[in-house]
């Protein structure tokens, strides 16, 4: 049972030591807006990141949390708003988005431009991610139709020379497994990629598309049905219910538009290096500091 309390906590994340001024602009504005915000000491053992909290007595609208986050964003630091009754030891499921969230790139770009069609197909995608082209599966159909006839050996080349794990997903993963949460790994992407990261980083589960490849090329289609963003959440649904939890019992990090169904009511959102539309509506907005920062919006 959530304790029926309206406070919301903001948290401040930085990888360089955090100004004092950042805590008397955020006083000035909230001010202005009728109330006043507590400093909060947070007894937390020290980590890669500089870190501050604050109480603030009413749940503000999206345009207070634009307006905060804007402050923040002049000095140089991430924040966050945690809901009224998170309690961070009741979060037992962590779920992610794959391209442009726990990797550097987004592979279907990168597999596009070993035939020369990388700007036709990433314009699609910054579209799609960005909440401009609403039908998911259209979208995704159009650009693997763009990849007919790409040899299979180019999904290793991309592997093996595109895709980094983005700063800080390895401490993620393995600070989630030892507070022993459920990890999943949802993604719009591909299997082929999906599947070595699980191995890479120790996901319990992951979900994507499956590519058709016939004799050693890219069919142009994928097999099944299209993980879009209502299989995501879908699939963080049916996760938590195995484990017989709430999806408010989950964090949720993502970066684009079709992550925003996975991501709403969940008891922790985090937008990672993400588009607007994703960003404002999310608890956390992180463009400075590293994943395994959200660790510290659950200790």
């Amino acid at each position: 049972m959530h304790t029926m309390t309206t406070h919301q906590t903001l948290v401040a994340l930085s990888r360089e030591p955090i100004s004092p001024s950042l805590s008397i602009a955020l006083l000035k504005h909230t001010q202005v807006l009728g109330f006043d915000i507590d400093s909060i000491v947070d007894n937390l053992s020290p980590t890669a990141y500089h870190s501050q909290r604050w109480s603030c007595p009413k749940r503000l609208m999206p345009e207070a949390r634009i307006a905060l986050r804007g402050i923040a964003d002049l000095h140089g630091v991430d924040l966050a708003f945690l809901s009224p009754g998170l309690k961070p030891r009741d979060i037992r499921v962590l779920a992610m988005d794959m391209d442009s969230t726990l990797i550097n790139i987004e592979c279907i770009d990168e597999i596009a431009d070993f035939i020369g069609k990388k700007a036709a197909v990433s314009e699609i995608t910054e579209a799609t991610m960005r909440g401009e082209i609403k039908d998911f599966k259209e979208s995704l159909r159009r650009r693997v139709a763009l990849l007919a006839g790409v040899s299979a050996n180019v999904l290793e080349s991309v592997y093996q020379d595109r895709l980094k794990p983005n700063p800080g997903a390895t401490e993620l993963l393995a600070g989630a497994q030892a507070r022993g949460l459920y990890t999943l790994l949802v993604s719009g992407g591909f299997t082929f990629f999906t599947e070595k990261l699980c191995q890479e980083l120790g996901f319990k589960e992951s979900q994507a598309n499956t590519l058709e490849i016939i004799d050693g090329k890219l069919s142009g289609k994928v097999i099944g049905d299209i993980v879009d963003g209502a299989a995501k959440a879908s699939f963080l649904d049916k996760a938590c219910q195995t484990l017989q939890c709430h999806k408010s019992n989950s964090i949720t990090m993502g970066d684009g538009s079709n992550d925003l169904l996975m991501m709403h009511g969940s008891g922790v959102s985090v937008a990672y290096k993400a588009k607007p539309i994703v960003k404002d509506k999310a608890d956390a907005a992180f463009d400075r500091v590293g994943l395994d920062a959200a660790l510290l919006l659950i200790a």
